[in-house]
């Protein structure tokens, strides 16, 4: 490693973590959250990045290179085709596979009536979680795993051991890759770990969101047994998966129970009873949490105040990013908010009039990161990711 790279390493990794505590670095960091866009730029398909891990890899690496972002994630395709096609999942649509090899992956959201779990399972899964994921769970998600007292085939078994595989080649591969982001394009992993609420887990890989809604006034309590029970697993997996240094956020992927999915009785009583107790245990460990607030949640800005000062970032889709400043702003660092369609759709004038805005602002007193609201995909603009990072980097020194 050159001791130049290194030193842009060091340089950008202070900033970003300066911005992270809330606190003023020497100039606002750039943290895109690019997915299909770096595959756009590479010069990929939405199907090869996600079919060869190589190859996504590969895209995030040219793309760190040429435009000097101070943080990003190793790979935001997460969903690298081999593990569903290994497992033979039925909840995935790959690029290719069932779409078009330009269109990123798809999550299948199960038939109203044949969700993943159905109402009757509640009490088995609370009282054993991961006997009923191994046991009912994946049998109903894959096409080739057989039931419990169901006779087992060969390919029934590989399906098996290629999922493993998969998974294992998949998430080994991350490490290597963030050295290289480090050695070869002196950019910080924007992020360790990963976490996400009870309760949308239950909708995203369990009921559905439709099967969510009515178990939300048919069977609240146990919906909330349910949650209460996911509740160690979740705070395990971020545990685990966490960056041991303490120096970038764990990922937290928040979706499910905004405004206007839920009610605010569901949020007051179930959706934040289960993850707070997660943050605050989080935070005594010494690990932030990036709360990745997909879609609106305005209404529960106060109530996400009442956290422990530094102990979340909070990143801005679709709300107002100067009224999330003025509740959250004092406690915690933002970032994003300037808007995906206008990445995608509006002109370079217009992303560096929208960047202008956010930093005199929102940045002024430090604790802010550049980054679009929402994760980018292959309908952004390379002429506007190009305006906001060069604008950035030169308007936004302190």
């Amino acid at each position: 490693m050159s001791q130049s790279m290194e030193e842009l390493y060091q340089q950008r990794l202070k900033r970003y973590t300066t911005a992270l505590r809330n606190e003023k670095p020497d100039r606002v960091p750039i943290r895109p959250f690019a997915a299909e866009l770096c595959a756009k730029y590479a010069g990929y398909n939405c199907q090869q990045v996600t079919q060869d891990i190589g190859l996504a890899f590969e895209a995030v690496i040219k793309t760190c290179r040429d435009f000097d972002w101070d943080a990003a994630v190793a790979n935001m395709v997460y969903v690298w085709g081999g593990i569903p096609q290994s497992a033979n999942l039925r909840y995935y649509a790959i690029p290719g596979v069932g779409l078009s090899p330009t269109t990123g992956f798809q999550y299948l959201e199960p038939p109203e009536g044949q969700a993943w779990m159905q109402a009757e399972d509640y009490d088995d899964f609370t009282k054993d979680p991961t006997g009923w994921l191994f046991n009912v769970w994946l049998p109903r998600i894959s096409r080739d795993v057989p039931r419990p007292g169901q006779p087992a085939s060969f390919k029934q078994n590989l399906s098996l051991l290629k999922g493993g595989l998969a998974l294992m080649t998949y998430f080994t591969a991350f490490g290597p890759q963030i050295q290289r982001m480090r050695t070869e394009c002196g950019t910080v992993s924007a992020i360790a770990g990963i976490l996400k609420a009870p309760l949308d887990i239950l909708a995203d890989k369990f009921r559905g969101y439709m099967g969510l809604c009515d178990d939300l006034i048919e069977r609240p309590e146990k919906v909330k047994r349910m949650c209460e029970a996911l509740m160690p697993h979740m705070l395990h997996i971020a545990k685990t998966s966490a960056d041991p240094s303490k120096q970038v956020p764990i990922g937290f992927w928040m979706h499910r129970s905004c405004v206007p999915f839920i009610s605010f009785d569901h949020f007051n009583n179930i959706f934040w009873p289960t993850l707070k107790p997660i943050i605050l245990e989080l935070h005594k460990l010494g690990h932030q949490v990036l709360f990745y607030a997909e879609g609106k949640w305005g209404p529960h800005l106060k109530t996400f105040a009442e956290l422990p000062d530094r102990s979340i970032v909070f990143h801005c889709d679709r709300d107002d990013i100067f009224e999330v400043n003025r509740i959250l702003g004092h406690k915690f660092c933002i970032s994003g908010g300037v808007p995906n369609a206008m990445l995608s759709f509006g002109k370079p004038a217009e992303v560096k009039a929208c960047c202008k805005k956010i930093i005199d602002e929102v940045a002024g007193n430090g604790g802010y990161i550049m980054d679009a609201s929402a994760i980018m995909q292959n309908d952004t603009s390379i002429e506007n990711i190009k305006a906001l990072t060069d604008y950035t980097r030169e308007y936004g020194a302190y």
